[in-house]
């Protein structure tokens, strides 16, 4: 008597990984519709009215009132305010890029006396909330004439975020070998030579990610921007947006146009440079 043998259609192997990835893939898709639908949301509301929003929170625009955009961005100025961000973001940031690279790379490569103190202090300041600082700030900022101004705003970018892009350099930088300094060392490189050509391009996934972090970061500062900048003209974006926010009335849809605006940038930036972050998140990794 030949007992009968039960045939599957696919292997316990190939099932299993195929559950497997079935449960990966669902949890993957579950997590972007969750991060992904509070930014649809933004944007329905960008093209729908105030009263259309208060008549129904979560319905599809029925009319796309796209001169909203155009409301925003030329009646209340936000042109400006975007102009404003632009400047003081992008000065901020390459200021701390190229300190921050030249700090991280004197810490990481020359042992001199003191090395690990400045590098202990500036990894304590990361540790503390920076709103400690902020009336410190106000008062510092008003003495030296600094009060309603870009460059104040923008030397308060470059302390906010300068630590932590130190922190996250050093150890990048301290891991590139050693033979490559020694080597141009021999091809007659001198020390500033040896940061701009050896460096900077060897550590370029690493400052591609701090300049993105610093870059959303930065684009989306509130506090310090709406304390030390009281001047309609040199508003940021963030603050532009509060001008939509009243005591008694809050106009929602503009809220949500010109939210969108401020995220459009961020959302280019990650768009474009989102390996090298990944790049440099992973740089070390692998030997």
């Amino acid at each position: 008597m030949t007992a009968s043998v039960s045939s599957s259609p696919f292997p316990v192997d190939s099932a299993t990984r195929w559950l497997r990835q079935g449960g990966l893939m669902a949890i993957i898709v579950l997590y972007t519709l969750y991060s992904a639908l509070p930014f649809v949301w933004v944007a329905a509301m960008s093209l729908r009215t105030t009263l259309e929003i208060s008549a129904s929170h979560f319905a599809w625009p029925a009319t796309f009132h796209w001169e909203k955009f155009r409301i925003a961005w030329v009646d209340s100025n936000f042109a400006q305010y975007f102009w404003n961000s632009t400047l003081v973001v992008g000065a901020a940031v390459a200021i701390v890029t190229l300190f921050g690279a030249a700090a991280a790379h004197c810490l990481a490569r020359y042992n001199f006396r003191g090395n690990r103190l400045v590098y202990f202090i500036l990894f304590s300041s990361i540790v503390f909330p920076p709103q400690i600082i902020l009336i410190s700030l106000f008062q510092v900022l008003v003495e030296y004439k600094l009060y309603n101004t870009r460059l104040g705003l923008i030397l308060v970018y470059v302390g906010l975020q300068l630590p932590l892009t130190v922190y996250l350099l050093e150890s990048f930088f301290a891991r590139i070998p050693q033979d490559l300094f020694d080597a141009a060392k021999m091809d007659g490189y001198g020390d500033f030579e040896i940061f701009w050509r050896i460096v900077l391009p060897v550590g370029m996934p690493a400052i591609a990610t701090t300049i993105i972090l610093n870059f959303i970061q930065l684009w989306n500062e509130f506090l310090f921007a709406v304390v030390l900048v009281n001047e309609p003209a040199l508003r940021t974006l963030p603050i532009g947006i509060r001008a939509y926010m009243g005591d008694y009335f809050q106009d929602i849809g503009m809220i949500a146009t010109g939210m969108m605006i401020a995220v459009i940038p961020v959302v280019i930036v990650y768009a474009f440079f989102s390996e090298k972050l990944i790049q440099g998140m992973t740089a070390g990794a692998v030997k």
